[in-house]
């Protein structure tokens, strides 16, 4: 029987803690559990929000598709990807990577390994919002994003 990953884009926020007891709660063969949270920063002061779209069923397709390649490539006991979209001040949750293993590795490489994709790879696109009512262009994955992905193959 595969592991089924939790996956979630939506625009409310979410509860590290929570999310993490759900996945363990029944599997007392997990000996490591990574959690990532992304959170939306000020980039100096500048930022006030930055605002998340997606194309909707295509990125819960593109994040299931990783998720199953982390879950086979590093053997995970489970992972949850949650991803919000809309208007996120800074400050807030923006992307949550939890990976459950045997052992600490798997579960540090599986979680590292989903956010490289996330990155790159599903389609989410961002806008950052100024503290001075400005609003910038629709920001692509960085070139630093791609060389971090690339790693894994």
């Amino acid at each position: 029987m595969g592991i089924e990953p939790t996956i979630r884009v939506q625009a409310e926020d979410f509860d590290v803690a929570a999310e993490a007891g759900l996945l363990t709660q029944s599997d007392k063969t997990i000996g490591a559990l990574v959690t990532f949270t992304g959170l939306c920063r000020d980039d100096g002061g500048a930022l006030s929000a930055l605002e998340l779209e997606h194309y909707p069923g295509m990125a819960e397709t593109e994040m299931r598709r990783i998720a199953a390649l982390s879950i086979e490539r590093f053997e995970l006991l489970g992972l949850t990807a949650i991803h919000r979209y809309g208007k996120i001040a800074t400050g807030e949750n923006i992307v949550l990577v939890i990976a459950a293993s045997r052992h600490r590795q798997a579960a540090f490489d599986g979680a590292n390994f989903v956010m490289d994709y996330l990155k790159t790879s599903a389609p989410f696109w961002k806008k950052e919002h100024g503290k001075d009512g400005t609003s910038g262009e629709w920001i692509s994955a960085k070139d630093a994003d791609e060389t971090a992905k690339d790693k894994w193959r």
